[in-house]
């Protein structure tokens, strides 16, 4: 592929052909929808699914104001068919038969626990305003909610995580 840049509809100018956005965006869009999924293989079948939707419809996706978000959006909106399908076919199996890598640091590992806890519109709001760096308004396109809604949700996400962050350290 071309690494200048490509002119799109009407001349709006693409910032990057789909090899380099996909090298640049493939593993921030990955370790998104693991912590909003809490399950990294999923995650990565949602994030190869998205980044295939997102080649197959390139010459409009390059021209959005947000191709990540489109793609983490698209990974999210996989996912969430996928667990509903999987629900139709067959009983819910117990999590303790999929072990889950558990980083090292203390730290680190309450933090995802706090994450984890969160309600799945909190915990997404919450991985595209910090871990995507998305501005408010971004994060509502994305999530299809309004700006306050993003507001609110991650105020009452930030609170739960101050205070399951700050009990795992006065239990230490």
């Amino acid at each position: 592929m071309a690494s200048e840049p490509v002119a799109g509809p009407a001349g709006h100018v693409a910032a990057e052909p789909f090899d380099t956005f996909y090298r640049a965006h493939s593993d921030r869009v990955y370790r998104a929808l693991a912590l909003s999924l809490r399950d990294d293989g999923l995650a990565r079948e949602a994030t190869d699914e998205a980044m295939t939707r997102a080649y197959a419809r390139w010459d409009r996706v390059r021209t959005l104001d947000n191709p990540a978000g489109w793609t983490y959006r698209v990974g999210l909106n996989w996912a969430t068919s996928w667990w509903r399908k999987l629900r139709r076919e067959r009983p819910p199996v117990s999590e303790d038969r999929h072990p889950v890598a558990v980083p090292p640091d203390p730290a680190a590992l309450a933090a995802r626990d706090a994450l984890d806890e969160l309600p799945l519109a909190q915990r997404t709001v919450v991985v595209c305003r910090v871990l995507l760096d998305l501005s408010t308004a971004e994060t509502a396109a994305v999530l299809g909610v309004s700006e306050g809604t993003v507001k609110s949700r991650l105020a009452r996400a930030l609170a739960a995580l101050r205070t399951a962050l700050t009990e795992e350290e006065d239990q230490r």
